[in-house]
């Protein structure tokens, strides 16, 4: 996996931390292993790609040319950070041209100070949350960690204009540029080829998510009880307390029989959903991105969401917004954008076309675009040809 040792003493190293492939099926782990297989085609004559990876990893990339740095406890910034001021002054000249910190929550830094840093910002959702009494620390708490990286970067990413704008409002950016760089949408997985088991028969409306406060999946309840015969499933990670909030909710508004709960689903039960439901909600407070709402509009669906945070501007004119989540008002919204999807089959085309338009190949593009911006503003290090990079 190493490039020839022309190419290794020409262009410029650029270390990607994909730490978070440990987590493959979490929404950052899916992030890195798609920006990394792009990646690999995006570096050619632009810089060299070495990957931060955790152990078993490059089974991802079996057919990649890249560096690799392996992920280790002992190489994380909460240790080395202590170490860093006494051992600065004896460092090598870096191998290393720029570290990218792919997430606002990495514990992996380069070593060497010399080395600039690029950092992705996907999301501030904590901003959002509700502190309970005497909690409010936490958020205080975050806020800090999040503003500690960008203090180390030379430059910001951000997936929407939303967060960036967000970042600008409750972070110290200092001079630093702010880019953004949408996500990619992945081609969807095949579905299941039966109805999933735990989905009774009959028509039924779709939502997605883990259950936790901001995805405000409580106020669909009332929704649902306000329209009859109509059954909604929310598909999600639900064993935390606002799952069993949600499940009381159900329990108290006698909804047990309309209102379907699988837990986590597999892939292909997950697409079968997104290509079978009549429509898909996504009434979440705070989202960086959105992947749901561009998953459930590739397979042509209306698609009712918050007009919250970065919602609008991912989903543009092809969304039905709620203003309100009074239950009678989202009510009108369904009925009047269920209408206008039935009576216009072209829209469904339209979610398509507007879904299809994110692309990771784009991304990883605009990235590349973004190491080169960087690049020119500080003194590149060379490589001196080695196979694996040193982490300093």
């Amino acid at each position: 996996m190493s490039r020839s040792r022309q190419s290794r003493t020409t262009l410029p190293r650029v270390v990607i931390d994909l730490e978070k492939l440990r987590h493959i099926n979490c929404g950052l782990g899916r992030f890195s292993l798609h920006l990394a297989q792009e990646m690999l085609k995006a570096a050619a004559g632009r810089f060299e790609p070495v990957f931060f990876l955790p152990k078993g990893a490059e089974q991802y990339f079996p057919e990649g040319d890249f560096g690799r740095i392996e992920v280790a406890g002992w190489k994380k910034e909460g240790v080395r950070r202590f170490a860093r001021p006494f051992v600065q002054p004896f460092l090598p000249k870096p191998t290393i041209a720029l570290w990218h910190a792919t997430h606002q929550a990495t514990k992996y830094l380069p070593f060497d100070a010399r080395i600039p840093v690029l950092l992705t910002i996907h999301d501030l959702n904590f901003l959002h949350e509700s502190p309970t009494a005497g909690r409010a620390w936490e958020i205080t708490r975050k806020r800090n960690g999040v503003q500690r990286l960008v203090n180390r970067a030379a430059a910001i990413v951000t997936d929407s204009t939303y967060v960036a704008e967000e970042a600008r409002g409750c972070l110290d950016l200092g001079k630093r540029p702010l880019h953004v760089v949408p996500l990619g949408l992945s081609a969807p997985p095949p579905p299941s080829v039966t109805r999933p088991a735990s989905i009774p028969e009959g028509p039924f409306l779709l939502t997605v998510g883990n259950f936790f406060v901001h995805k405000n999946f409580h106020v669909l309840l009332e929704f649902v009880a306000r329209v009859p015969a109509t059954r909604l499933v929310i598909a999600g990670k639900n064993s935390t307390q606002y799952g069993r909030f949600i499940k009381a909710e159900i329990a108290r508004l006698g909804l047990g029989d309309r209102v379907i709960l699988p837990g986590e689903v597999s892939d292909g039960d997950r697409q079968w959903l997104y290509e079978n439901c009549e429509a898909f909600f996504f009434p979440s407070l705070a989202e960086g991105f959105g992947f749901p709402v561009l998953e459930a509009m590739q397979c042509g669906k209306p698609v009712f969401m918050s007009r919250k945070t970065s919602l609008p501007e991912i989903a543009g004119s092809c969304g039905f917004f709620f203003d309100s989540f009074e239950a009678g008002e989202m009510v009108k919204v369904f009925v009047a954008g269920r209408e206008r999807f039935l009576k216009d089959p072209a829209l469904a085309d339209a979610c398509r076309l507007h879904a299809n338009a994110f692309s990771w190949q784009v991304t990883a593009k605009r990235y590349a675009d973004v190491y080169e911006s960087v690049l020119r503003s500080v003194t590149l290090p060379r490589s001196a040809g080695a196979d694996t990079p040193a982490f300093r």
